[in-house]
């Protein structure tokens, strides 16, 4: 295990060494303590390691996250996991605005709630939050799905396209072309692995599924309301 002091030593420091890693490397768990809320912390890694940031983090951690581990045993500021690839990462606190924003794989954790726009403009990654989302969670969620145990803000899922999304509790209202959708077998069985892949302890029946209505793909004037 490899330690890096963030206290003594420099962001720029630890994340050149994180980039640096080659394949066949045997320094595959690092311990990044007194982060002190610092911005980007672990972001772009590719290699299939672990990295636990002990404390709060600031913005964009774990970016671009590709194939590693990042759990973060505080919260986390704007943007974690923002365009992630692959990989998993494990906020243990709450997180900040547009978690998983525009991430492309992987899977994004958060113990607590997340804040407004998680999963911004979604592209495959997918998320589980055992708290609460803010407002226009999800907006613009193209792929991937979205999973909230507990409630959802105004205007869940506006301008959705083909993302996934489960709601355990209420929700304040759906944003536009987003509705509810039916719950199937296929939905359940998806959304029990989900959950399992999380390590979340609830009831697939518990929950409800939206997704796109499917009328604002093109341009028509009796929808223009609603654009």
């Amino acid at each position: 295990m490899i330690t890096v002091d963030l206290g003594s030593s420099s962001l720029r420091e630890l994340n050149s060494a994180l980039h640096a890693i080659k394949p066949n490397t045997n320094e595959t768990h690092w311990v990044v303590q007194n982060p002190r809320g610092q911005h980007s912390i672990a972001v772009g890694i590719d290699a299939p390691i672990t990295v636990e940031v002990q404390g709060h983090a600031g913005y964009y951690c774990a970016g671009m996250n590709k194939q590693a581990r990042v759990i973060i045993h505080g919260n986390a500021g704007q943007g974690v996991a923002e365009n992630m690839m692959s990989g998993r990462v494990h906020v243990r606190g709450d997180a900040s605005q547009a978690a998983g924003a525009s991430g492309r794989g992987g899977l994004l954790v958060i113990d607590g709630n997340a804040s407004a726009r998680c999963g911004l403009s979604m592209k495959g990654i997918d998320i589980v939050v055992r708290g609460s989302v803010g407002h226009l969670s999800a907006f613009m969620a193209q792929t991937g799905s979205l999973v909230v145990l507990g409630d959802a803000g105004e205007a869940l899922g506006d301008s959705i396209y083909e993302s996934r999304l489960y709601v355990r509790g209420k929700v304040h209202s759906l944003g536009a072309d987003c509705i509810e959708k039916e719950m199937t077998p296929e939905h359940m069985d998806h959304l029990r692995a989900l959950l399992k892949a999380a390590e979340a302890d609830a009831d697939v029946a518990d929950f409800r599924r939206y997704g796109s209505a499917r009328k604002l793909y093109h341009f028509h004037i009796d929808n223009v309301g609603a654009y």
